[in-house]
């Protein structure tokens, strides 16, 4: 059995930091010994939504635009700042690829922000017809990211 103690106050105390600042992740390192508390965010109810709101953004770069100059409906945005990952890890196949047929759910893509891996996951089921960004490619918040009919 280990000597280390577990603080349950420090961690009720991290935990409302995190709730109360809005992270996904904290880590205080103190004599030697480190904690590290952390939270799922939801990301899937914030992909669709942004799709409506960036169609400027997504007209101009992609020429994804119809005949109408409406950008694509499927459209699959960033939502964070962060650093795009298109694989699990390094040297590994791309979660996604155009032509890809993907299910609701189905991780697309990662986004790193504050050392923290978020997975942005199909909203719908549908088929990949466009990817706008490259592995290691930084991205701002509602950025388009890819186009999935």
């Amino acid at each position: 059995m280990s000597k280390m103690t577990v603080d349950t106050a420090l961690i009720r105390e991290l935990a409302a930091l995190l709730k109360e600042a809005d992270l996904s992740e904290i880590e205080v390192a103190e004599n030697g010994r480190s904690v590290r508390v952390a939270r799922q965010l939801q990301t899937v109810a914030m992909a669709p939504a942004m799709a409506t709101a960036a169609p400027a953004a997504v007209a101009a770069p992609s020429g994804a635009a119809s005949a109408s100059g409406a950008p694509a409906a499927g459209t699959v945005t960033s939502p964070m700042v962060g650093t795009i990952y298109t694989a699990p890890e390094p040297g590994a196949a791309a979660f996604i690829r155009v032509g890809d047929r993907v299910n609701k759910g189905q991780t697309l893509l990662i986004v790193e922000a504050m050392k923290t891996m978020n997975p942005i996951p199909a909203p719908r089921d549908g088929t990949i017809t466009q990817i706008f960004v490259e592995n290691g490619q930084p991205v701002e918040f509602g950025e388009p990211l890819v186009v999935l009919d």
